[in-house]
């Protein structure tokens, strides 16, 4: 745990030092996001934060690599998701800087899935009446589908100030917390991708956070929204690949289970944000990847948030169901409960001051 901790820390320290940097050069090349109809933001304000969360993760990799247990963790799958990391911020970057039409950025998620596969870094079966073992076709499917939507839907809610830097910052510590907490208990090998990658996942949004936090210095751009997603996408599915679901199954259903579904609790915000852009584009005869401003968070500004409750509340909606399902993995069903009261009366204390929803 002291190592993962320290992997953290060092990709929340440099992800937080090399951004000013980036966000120079971001200026300077004209990744700038202009002030649209649809924007919360009131100055034009520098993208590529996505850059400096890249550069920090690979130099984190570096660093970390000669470590005893973390170092462990860097091996053929985490080099994998390295390589789909850095293809999907080079794709981030070119839609942050000359706005790449829809197709042509789900075709560069869609490859760098692939990259995913290709490393061996897919679904190899579902808890469906028991465990069901999927055709390697079938598992690819299902593996880029998934990469896809988590992608999307970090992306979708990448919106406001710190928004999605403090959710997957949730989302990331549950995820961390479930796949170390199961390697501990069902004596897994604690120095696996799903670990590290996470780890260094929650440092860059913390270090990133600072510049980020209203009013923002910069934004993280497709390059930082989609890399997020992938990362939390690769480490849902490299985790599943340790899991033994025969073996859990004999003395529990719920960890069976969660490495599927804890990525789509810990993104439900996220996800419910996407479901339900979709919905209203198709039903308003509109591409579903048409822009609007009808997300959640622009629904809670418009009752009277500021952004800095709207992203606080929406940080607690997220963690009050990341981590109540991440204990009921482990702990008995009624401290799950009082874990999601406790957080919806945090939560209920922070939107007082302002409406839920408009």
């Amino acid at each position: 745990m002291r190592e993962y901790l320290v992997t953290l820390l060092i990709s929340a320290a440099l992800c937080y030092l090399i951004t000013p940097y980036v966000r120079k050069q971001a200026i300077a090349l004209g990744a700038v996001a202009q002030i649209r109809g649809r924007d919360i933001h009131t100055t034009p304000t520098a993208r590529w934060g996505g850059v400096a969360m890249w550069m920090a993760m690979a130099v984190t990799f570096m660093i970390v690599n000669h470590l005893p247990l973390v170092g462990k963790s860097f091996g053929h799958e985490s080099q994998g998701i390295f390589l789909a990391a850095t293809v999907i911020v080079v794709l981030g970057m070119a839609d942050d800087r000359f706005q790449l039409d829809a197709l042509t950025k789900l075709a560069g998620q869609v490859f760098a899935a692939s990259i995913l596969l290709l490393y061996g870094i897919q679904l190899l079966w579902l808890p469906i009446n028991g465990v069901i073992t999927l055709p390697p076709s079938i598992g690819q499917l299902v593996t880029v589908l998934i990469v896809v939507v988590t992608i999307n839907a970090v992306n979708f809610i990448d919106g406001m100030d710190g928004l999605a830097a403090g959710i997957v910052a949730i989302a990331g510590i549950a995820f961390f917390a479930f796949a170390y907490l199961l390697s501990v208990t069902f004596g897994f090998n604690r120095a696996g991708a799903p670990s590290l990658i996470t780890a260094v996942l929650v440092g860059l949004c913390i270090g990133f956070l600072p510049h980020n936090v209203h009013p923002a210095r910069i934004f993280m751009g497709d390059s930082g929204s989609m890399l997020l997603g992938l990362l939390l996408a690769s480490a849902a599915i490299t985790l599943t690949g340790q899991v033994d679901p025969n073996a859990i199954s004999a003395e529990s259903g719920g960890p069976t289970l969660l490495p599927l579904f804890l990525p789509f609790a810990v993104l439900a915000i996220p996800l419910a944000d996407l479901l339900l852009a979709v919905g209203r584009r198709v039903k308003a005869g509109k591409s579903p990847f048409t822009p609007d401003n009808e997300h959640l968070h622009h629904r809670l500004l418009a009752g009277g948030n500021s952004q800095l409750r709207t992203a606080l509340i929406l940080y607690m909606c997220t963690a009050t169901i990341a981590f109540p399902v991440t204990i009921l993995a482990f702990e008995p069903w009624w401290i799950a409960l009082l874990t999601a009261l406790g957080l919806i009366a945090v939560t209920l204390v922070i939107s007082k001051k302002g409406k839920v929803l408009k």
